[in-house]
């Protein structure tokens, strides 16, 4: 009985640390939102039902430790597999998504769910299993007592296999009047079990609940264990492994006495070699083609899949699925010629020659001025930003607004340390804080105040919900000073700007003046939106004067790439119908599951001039 506690405990720890694991190889080729998440305990939980309804089945016509302990040992050996056998399937998946090809994605699903579900539903048949041999020791205890013998437990045979012989000529038959009990003389209970003094529905509900409670424990176990040690100890692929190692040494030492005893042991030798001698190609080949690039640095955090790629000085950072990029390192040119450059333009729409401080105080120099540089007023004075990354944006704010104080909040602190060291983010200007960007800014003093709060706290295609609603906006506006300026990067297509529709209609709930700068791209493409929201009313004018007028100090790429800017921005006017997104209800992921199916489908189109 006690092995069988083993094995129930055991699956359920592997069944739940493979679903929360699983997460780590899906996460690259799709991302980690809600849907994601939901599709993963959707196919555990589908597996789960049919490996229970399965195990009771065969449990029925199967009542041996022989057969679950195959079964087990196959679902073992499943676990194994699943991160080599996902590579080449993830690789399909990331190509589907990236090209946008749903016949292609779809199919690469569908082999996850085969993956990841095949195991699931082997791991299920464990607790109708158990459950049914564990009656059948009760029964073959009670046989034992009868008949007077002695033996160990796991020698026993399953009454199954015995059922002749309890009913021959040379033992008392089970309906023989002297061995019922007076309170089992209903003639609704006429199974040999229920005629049992030893098995009585009582023993039974025991039994089932003790097992399950058992499983469930494991299950606790298999909820942290992978994300608090084993993945960020050993990583994604030796955490299947070592779960899949795990539950093999269960079924052995259940099976130590039985003649069966190889299989599990088999497994487990194959499960090592597995370990030792297969090498599978990195999570990131399943979105790198190696054509743009050697891959430099690739590791996995508690957070992300982490991924930096450089061919000659330039360096790109990249997490999770690669579709997007979410850093860049130039250190032969001043702007990164993406969205982190037009986050340069939200002071801007601040009456920023009101402010006393000056470029020389900033820290700011030019070889040529037609003023002298002291006279010459900063837009800024410090920037707080949410979602830093590698540090891009605290680069691009040094070099044109000079040594402000820069803090930027990233929730992973290996992003941090790779900013530091690879794309050199150790500005003394910059503070850099590992944590959670509305969790740090709702602990900051009242007295904390920005100039600019710049938002890019992107998992392409989706923006944190938590970072999107009115609430947070509230939160934000409490620490801007009295002229401050939001900016926060937003997704669209080229028919498809409901994002940047709904985030526009959620400031004006709470900002006077909000504004849209759409960054230029190649027809057919995603691309990207700053949405600029102000503390004071403030017009477009504004905005258009302060560029016209910016200083010569400044370098003249900058000037050049501003004015440019202008003609991409206008006056938010999102339509009545746009969504509000509140902590109770953002609708952030419907929103970006429209976007992309219609960019799925062909419905995007080029700007209309």
């Amino acid at each position: 009985m006690r092995s069988l506690y083993l094995l129930v405990f055991t699956a359920g720890l592997v069944t739940l640390g493979m679903e929360l694991s699983a997460s780590r190889l899906l996460e690259p080729a799709f991302g980690n939102s809600q849907i994601v998440w939901a599709a993963l305990i959707g196919l555990i939980l589908l597996s789960l039902a049919v490996g229970a309804w399965l195990g009771g089945w065969l449990a029925d016509r199967f009542p041996r430790r022989r057969e679950l302990d195959l079964i087990l040992s196959v679902g073992a050996l499943g676990v194994a597999l699943a991160p080599l056998m996902s590579t080449p399937v993830l690789q399909l998946a990331a190509q589907g998504l990236a090209t946008f090809t749903p016949d292609l994605l779809l199919g690469a699903l569908l082999a996850v769910g085969l993956l990841f579900g095949i195991p699931a539903i082997l791991l299920g048949t464990a607790t109708p299993w158990a459950v049914r041999l564990a009656l059948e020791e009760k029964r073959a205890d009670w046989e034992i007592e009868r008949s007077g013998g002695e033996t160990q437990a796991d020698d026993r045979e399953p009454v199954a296999e015995t059922a002749s012989r309890t009913h021959s000529p040379h033992l008392p038959s089970v309906q023989s009047p002297n061995l019922q009990s007076p309170n089992l003389q209903s003639p609704n209970l006429q199974s040999p079990i229920s005629l049992s003094p030893h098995l009585s529905l009582a023993h039974l509900g025991q039994t089932a609940g003790r097992l399950s409670a058992v499983a469930t424990a494991g299950s606790l176990f298999g909820a942290f264990l992978p994300v608090l040690w084993l993945i960020p100890t050993f990583g994604t692929r030796w955490t299947f492994y070592l779960l899949a190692s795990t539950l093999l040494v269960a079924v052995s030492i259940s099976a130590w006495r039985q003649p069966h005893r190889w299989a599990p042991v088999t497994a487990l030798a194959v499960v090592l070699m597995m370990a030792l001698l297969w090498q599978p190609p990195g999570v990131r080949a399943a979105w790198d083609d190696g054509k743009t690039g050697a891959i430099i640095y690739e590791d996995e955090s508690a957070f992300n899949y982490i991924a930096v790629r450089q061919w000659g000085s330039e360096r790109h950072l990249k997490l999770n699925d690669g579709i997007g990029i979410h850093s860049v390192y130039h250190p032969d040119a001043l702007l990164s010629q993406g969205i982190w450059d037009y986050f340069l333009l939200a002071p801007l729409f601040r009456d920023w020659r009101l402010e006393r401080r000056t470029f020389s105080d900033s820290g700011a120099t030019s070889a040529s001025s037609n003023a002298p540089i002291s006279t010459l007023q900063s837009p800024i004075s410090n920037l707080l930003l949410i979602g830093a990354a590698a540090g891009t944006v605290p680069g691009l704010y040094t070099e044109i607004y000079g040594s402000i104080p820069i803090t930027g909040v990233e929730l992973d602190p290996q992003i941090i340390a790779v900013g530091q060291e690879l794309f050199d983010a150790n500005w003394p200007n910059y503070t850099a804080v590992a944590a959670d960007g509305r969790r740090w800014l709702a602990q900051q003093p009242a007295d904390a105040r920005f100039d600019v709060i710049a938002i890019d706290a992107y998992r392409p295609p989706y923006i944190p919900f938590h970072l999107t609603t009115v609430e947070f906006f509230r939160l934000v506006q409490a620490h801007l000073r009295e002229d401050g300026v939001v900016a926060i990067n937003v997704g669209r297509t080229d028919a498809n700007a409901a994002l940047v529709e709904a985030m526009a209609a959620t400031l004006q709930q709470v900002f006077p003046s909000v504004f849209v700068i759409d960054e230029p791209g190649p027809p057919g493409t995603l691309a990207n939106s700053l949405v600029v929201a102000t503390q004071r009313p403030t017009t477009l004018t504004t905005f258009q004067e302060n560029v016209a007028n910016l200083p010569d100090a400044l370098p003249s790429e900058f000037r050049e790439f501003a004015q440019a800017a202008v003609r991409f921005a206008h006056p938010a006017a999102p339509p009545a119908t746009a969504p509000i997104f509140t902590d109770d209800h953002a609708q952030v992921e419907q929103v970006v599951h429209a976007l992309i199916w219609d960019f799925m489908f062909g419905k995007s189109e080029s700007p209309k001039s």
